[in-house]
């Protein structure tokens, strides 16, 4: 294993504790809108490793909030029984960015469970096809493939892509041009390639599936290593 890839697994790690600690104090409840949960997970994540850092914005999407993409800022909406949430944070260990996402859900509801329950079974699904096919798959067939897996379990896909690459804080530095640091459409190069004399490429995969008639999403994210 690389270091590169040993420091990416090392931040992945931390930042699964930090999901531990959150379902250990049942900070997820209704009454509590999505920023003043986004404030306690982030004085969590200080607490536990002293972070300040992140990559991207923190995110906490509930309610038809979940339909929506990472560039949207959608109105902050507040946490209900039988709500639908998913968090979306980069915090930043030692210069090495993590990036995880999870859904949960708050009460019984059957469709919305099923839905949390589809996009973990579909990322690992996505990450068995990407390592049988890694030697000469590109971000648009990935992307592709993954719109597929949306319809294979009923849902629509959610997004304009369906990851990026990750490294060293901050990782966008590494390539220049858009199209080749996302899976999506307009990435024809493949994903492991050499690119710009530099072999080592690795990945964030995301799923992000939602139901625009009853007006939920699900989402899941994690390292693809």
């Amino acid at each position: 294993m690389n270091k590169t890839l040993q420091n990416l697994m090392e931040a992945e790690k931390k930042a699964e504790i930090l999901f531990q600690e959150i379902e250990k104090r049942q900070l997820v409840q209704a009454g509590k809108s999505e920023k003043e949960l986004n404030t306690e997970v982030y004085q969590l994540a200080f607490e536990l490793f002293s972070i300040k850092k992140y990559w991207h914005k923190r995110i906490v999407r509930a309610g038809a909030n979940t339909l929506l993409p990472y560039r949207d800022n959608p109105p902050d909406h507040r946490l209900e029984e039988n709500d639908i949430l998913f968090f979306d944070f980069g915090p930043v260990f030692d210069d090495w960015e993590a990036d995880v996402g999870k859904t949960y859900v708050l009460g019984e509801d059957a469709n919305k469970l099923k839905l949390k329950q589809d996009v973990e079974l579909a990322w690992y699904e996505g990450k068995a096809y990407f390592e049988a096919h890694k030697e000469s798959i590109t971000g648009a067939d990935f992307y592709q493939y993954t719109c597929n897996l949306a319809q294979k379990y009923g849902w629509e896909y959610g997004n304009e892509h369906c990851g990026h690459l990750i490294g060293n804080f901050p990782h966008e530095n590494i390539y220049g041009e858009e199209e080749v640091n996302y899976i999506h459409p307009n990435n024809n190069l493949p994903m492991l390639a050499l690119y710009n004399n530099k072999l080592v490429r690795h990945w964030i995969y995301e799923i992000h599936f939602i139901d625009p008639v009853h007006k939920i999403g699900g989402f899941f994210e994690q390292l693809l290593a």
